[in-house]
């Protein structure tokens, strides 16, 4: 309702059938463009994937994530939009690819990841919710018990740790008979 609200003031009373109208149009030549551009693009997109590497849609990093969220950005203004040639997309597209291949690379050094990552974070020690540390990266004891139950968690006894990792996804580490964690596991984790 609100939409037919929005288009009756834009285009006045006169003109409202004919924006109806105009939603529902699509003429062959359009058509045809959608589906070359698309099929285009998709090519573009397999063949820099290919090029670049599996780390290109990989959930790693904040990077990571914008470039996956840019890249689908670009392909939708490239297969829909009148002013953005495929060429331009498909540049625009190598350009995004290269930059995450230089961020990858980056990576490599403490400066770069303390710039462009989150922080994996302890959220949950034992049986113990981390309050503070929870507060720090927005999590609820709601988003906590979900993620348990997920884990297949039935008793909190089971529970070593709960790390809020720096791609947004919780891990539920569960207790062992050795009951310790590797220093390793838990080198970049704020406690």
């Amino acid at each position: 309702m609100k939409q037919l609200l929005v288009i009756s003031l834009l285009y006045g009373e006169n003109n409202f059938e004919k924006a109806i109208e105009d939603l529902f149009l699509l003429n062959q030549k359009t058509f045809f463009l959608i589906l070359l551009s698309t099929f285009l693009i998709y090519v573009a997109v397999i063949l820099y994937t290919r090029i670049f590497g599996k780390r290109s849609f990989s959930k790693m990093s904040s990077f990571d994530f914008a470039m996956t969220v840019a890249v689908g950005s670009m392909i939708a203004t490239t297969i829909l939009s009148d002013s953005v040639s495929f060429l331009e997309g498909a540049v625009a597209l190598l350009i995004v690819y290269s930059l995450q291949l230089v961020a990858a690379f980056l990576r490599r050094y403490k400066w770069f990841r303390t710039f462009t990552d989150n922080q994996p974070t302890l959220v949950m020690d034992g049986t113990t919710l981390l309050l503070d540390n929870m507060k720090a990266v927005r999590v609820t004891e709601g988003d906590i018990r979900s993620k348990l139950r997920e884990a297949n968690v039935v008793k909190l006894s089971e529970i070593k740790a709960v790390i809020f990792e720096s791609t947004g996804d919780m891990v539920v580490l569960h207790k062992d008979n050795n009951d310790t964690i590797d220093d390793w596991l838990l080198k970049d984790v704020q406690r």
